[in-house]
């Protein structure tokens, strides 16, 4: 087959890799013209996803994988096009802002020809595939979906750093606005992708066809949703469990041990490109779940309800020296998409604390482009939160940083044997230690 994939990110770039590894003849379409010339060269534009530069240079040398920035070189007469451009959210109003999509459609539709199936894979509000896109692609293009072109959803569901692992592991969910079109869906996804066994699944691992585009629009948003509503409760039970001198992880660790009980873990912050972002999204089409709006909120308020508990402590913070450390939304990740560390840091400076940001993964220059003045352990500080579980901060110790009079371990990642005598509160462990 001839596939086009538009948009060469961290999900794109993967997918279009993983299509031409399975033998077909790939085009890639982004607006970065940087990207598109590494990607020519053999040379993935970001670092850090496994396997991606091997395939990538494969790829490309049997000429199996380009790149381009023009839509009339990769559009017409695909046989598929997998779209996957980003959809952000509006901070204030929590509604989704399509600039970026509807730009892509536009440009895919003035260069769409008869025979295309069309795969959207960004995840979408419920009923965006077959409201607003199949429209917007009929009346640009002068062509009838489910007649000349098919149009599906079909989300992706991996994380970063391990998107072809990902691709096996979990089901690929399609949903159609005809049934001929989910037809064509299924066979192309058998055609591109392969399956790990499973036998914890319900029915055999593939290509699984939920009925309708709006089905697999819900099923993307519920499964991520569910995951924040989870953390929002798991917050929830550690703000409980530190006003009342529990231990939530000995609890969770003890509602989890029976098979109908899956508490995550609480944490100072719910960042990525997914989990905080996908429930504003549901709650775009269902105004109603509340359910879901309190955990996204609650999720939200825990950075300042963690530096509050700091200024508690130590009787205020005003003119305290406080480093974060982790600028990046999770442990051993180069993102900080959604990262707690911005409202860590918003949180500090207006409690009068001056603000100073460490990451093992980040250059002082790359922090400073983020906003951040650096940190160097070893450098005298009165206070830190650790906002990221990388691994560097395991056996961080009072020696590390100069003057500290306490710890505010946002992730349960520092070690209690190196901290005694020094104060530490640690998120859902119980009242400050030392």
């Amino acid at each position: 087959m001839r596939i086009a994939v538009i948009a060469l990110g961290k999900i794109g770039l993967p997918l279009a890799v993983q299509f031409a590894d399975a033998g077909h003849e790939v085009v890639g379409i982004d607006v970065d013209q940087r990207a598109v010339a590494l990607i020519n060269d053999g040379v993935e534009p970001f670092p850090g996803e496994a396997q991606l530069q091997e395939k990538l240079a494969a790829a490309v040398a049997d000429g199996r994988l380009r790149a381009t920035t023009d839509y009339a070189d990769g559009v017409p007469n695909a046989d598929a096009i997998v779209l996957v451009v980003p959809l952000f959210v509006d901070d204030a109003s929590w509604e989704p802002d399509f600039g970026w999509m509807d730009a892509a459609t536009t440009s895919l539709a003035q260069h769409l020809t008869p025979g295309t199936l069309v795969s959207y894979e960004t995840t979408l509000p419920v009923g965006t595939t077959r409201t607003r896109w199949k429209p917007m692609l009929e009346e640009i293009s002068g062509l009838t979906e489910g007649k000349d072109f098919h149009l599906v959803f079909s989300p992706e569901r991996v994380l970063t750093g391990r998107v072809f692992q990902d691709l096996r592991r979990y089901p690929k969910l399609i949903g159609g606005l005809s049934a001929a079109g989910a037809e064509r869906a299924r066979e192309f996804y058998e055609a591109v992708l392969s399956f790990d066994q499973r036998a914890d699944l319900p029915r055999a691992n593939g290509v699984w066809d939920l009925g309708s585009a709006e089905a697999a629009e819900m099923a993307k948003l519920a499964e991520t949703t569910y995951r924040d509503v989870n953390i929002g409760l798991a917050n929830q039970f550690a703000v409980y469990a530190d006003s009342i001198g529990v231990d939530v992880y000995q609890v969770i660790e003890a509602c989890n041990s029976q098979p109908y009980s899956h508490i995550h873990r609480p944490g100072i912050a719910v960042g990525g490109h997914c989990i905080p972002v996908y429930p504003r999204l549901y709650l775009s089409t269902d105004a109603d779940a509340e359910i879901v709006r309190i955990a996204r909120k609650f999720n939200a308020s825990m950075p300042e309800r963690l530096v509050d508990r700091a200024a508690s402590t130590l009787g205020g913070l005003e003119g305290m020296r406080a480093a974060v450390l982790g600028a990046a939304y999770r442990g051993g990740v180069k993102e900080t998409a959604f990262s707690g560390v911005f409202a860590t840091a918003e949180a500090l400076r207006n409690a009068g604390a001056s603000v100073r940001v460490h990451d093992p993964m980040y250059s002082d220059e790359e922090l400073s482009r983020l906003g951040f003045e650096a940190y160097a352990v070893g450098d005298d500080v009165d206070l830190a939160i650790i906002q990221t579980d990388h691994a560097d901060y395991r056996t961080i110790a009072p020696a590390d940083l100069p003057g500290i009079k306490l710890l505010v371990d946002g992730r349960n990642v520092s070690d209690a044997a190196r901290w005694k005598g020094t104060p530490r509160i640690v998120l859902g462990k119980g009242q400050a230690t030392d």
